[in-house]
């Protein structure tokens, strides 16, 4: 352990990694803006929660579906480039959603549309279409952003730097996810968030034109990145991406432990994962606004960024029962949390419960990861981390959009009850009728 300061102390000193990390932090602090400001935008403009399930699905499922097509194409491209092209892609979307909550909040009184020499109106419906377009966009550009993001920090990183260098960009992702949503709800708070309506959009309009000029501002960073070797691979050696991915899925079906585990997790992200997703905009709007939702989900941040922290510092010591028994007891656990949270009214209730939540998250977050990476040969690493990305992000996003719909038939405090006691009885079920629970911590 003796070399991981003088590890960290030369990564500070590379020009690559400095660039890397600056065009990161501003880029991840946009995204969070983002995160917070269109499920409120779609509430303020709607109220239909169905509508807010559909565009956290619209850009949830292509990410999910392409994401694999996406890492094909950064083999045989730099990523660099690849990563490089979606940064401009976001940037114009995002651009194109700033103008269009501008145009929505000027209809009122029409001055701004004067101003800009605007002669069409657009109304809330026709809004909700072009921001479904715009949700689907930014879906496909993370598919192919995800992997090559990935994947360019191995090129532009000494190898003996590139443990320390993984460490410091999570951390990193961590503290934007505990910042970001507070930046936001201040924004939102000060600047208006369209209570009511949007007709003063000024916070959301603001909002979203940051996380515009984050992605112009970490594309202008990447720029200056010079890789250090090249990632491409002779085209005689390269697998089809049908093949490759039927490889890692023969492998993660192969090792029974990580079978069970997939499909664990696969169904808690089907039945609870989209839920939540849904159901906590919707929860600040019923409490004060969009600055409870930045606070609730700054809360959460906190909390994964303790429990992490306590994973990495406590671990071992804490692993008092296998793998598998902790993760059943863990999510039983996180189940009841969930469950009273559409019953309680105060900010710092619910607040409370999501850093709870958080903790647990954080401090499970790095054991699954690590018993992954014990299991996984080094060369399926990447197929196997993909098929564990895509459970959530493809199954999830059917339960989001269930969920609009869902909550027109039942009360947000019956689904966070329901959604709890689910989470319970699986846990409960995975324990007394699978093998998960004897799941060793590591693996020879």
């Amino acid at each position: 352990m003796a070399d991981v300061p003088p590890q960290r102390a030369a990564l500070k000193r590379d020009p690559n990694f400095k660039w890397l990390m600056r065009g990161g932090a501003i880029s991840a602090l946009g995204d969070q803006m983002t995160m917070i400001a269109l499920p409120w935008l779609v509430l303020k403009l709607t109220g239909d929660t169905l509508a807010l399930g559909l565009v956290i699905a619209l850009m949830s499922i292509p990410r999910a579906i392409f994401i694999l097509i996406g890492g094909a194409v950064v083999d045989r491209y730099s990523p660099k480039r690849v990563l490089m092209l979606t940064k401009y892609i976001n940037a114009v979307l995002l651009a194109l959603m700033t103008l269009l909550v501008l145009n929505i909040s000027a209809m009122p009184t029409v001055a701004l549309s004067d101003t800009l020499s605007l002669t069409v109106v657009i109304s809330p419906q026709m809004a909700l279409h072009i921001i479904y377009l715009l949700a689907l966009g930014l879906g496909l550009a993370q598919a192919f952003a995800m992997p090559s993001g990935m994947s360019i920090l191995p090129l532009a990183i000494v190898p003996e730097h590139l443990p320390a260098a993984n460490g410091m960009m999570m951390g990193l992702r961590q503290i934007t996810m505990l910042v970001g949503p507070l930046l936001a709800a201040g924004l939102l708070a000060i600047a208006g968030d369209g209570g009511g309506t949007v007709s003063n959009g000024r916070g959301l309009a603001l909002a979203f034109s940051f996380d515009c000029f984050s992605y112009l501002f970490s594309a202008w960073t990447l720029a200056k990145v010079a890789l250090l070797r090249d990632a491409a691979t002779p085209q005689a050696e390269k697998q089809s991406v049908l093949r490759s991915v039927g490889a890692g899925l023969r492998m993660v079906w192969d090792d029974v432990p990580m079978r069970l585990c997939f499909i664990y997790w696969g169904t808690v992200s089907l039945f609870i994962g989209g839920a939540m997703q849904v159901a906590m905009p919707v929860l600040a709007s019923e409490l004060h606004g969009a600055s409870t939702l930045g606070l609730i989900m700054g809360a959460h941040g906190a909390g994964t960024l303790l429990g992490m922290g306590v994973a990495a510092k406590l671990g071992a010591r804490l692993r008092f029962v296998a793998f598998g028994t902790m993760l059943l007891l863990v999510d039983g656990i996180a189940g009841l949390l969930l469950a009273p949270m559409g019953y309680v009214h105060a900010v710092w209730q619910v607040s409370l419960l999501m850093l709870t939540l958080g903790l647990l998250t954080g401090y499970m977050q790095i054991n699954v990861f690590t018993w992954i990476q014990s299991r996984v040969p080094p060369q399926m690493m990447g197929r196997a981390m993909s098929i564990f990305m895509f459970i959530f992000m493809g199954l999830a996003p059917l339960s989001a959009a269930a969920t609009g719909w869902l909550l027109t038939q039942v009360s947000l405090s019956q689904l966070f009850l329901g959604g709890g006691i689910i989470l319970v009885l699986f846990a409960a079920s995975a324990y007394l009728f699978t093998p998960i629970r004897s799941i060793a911590t590591t693996t020879p």
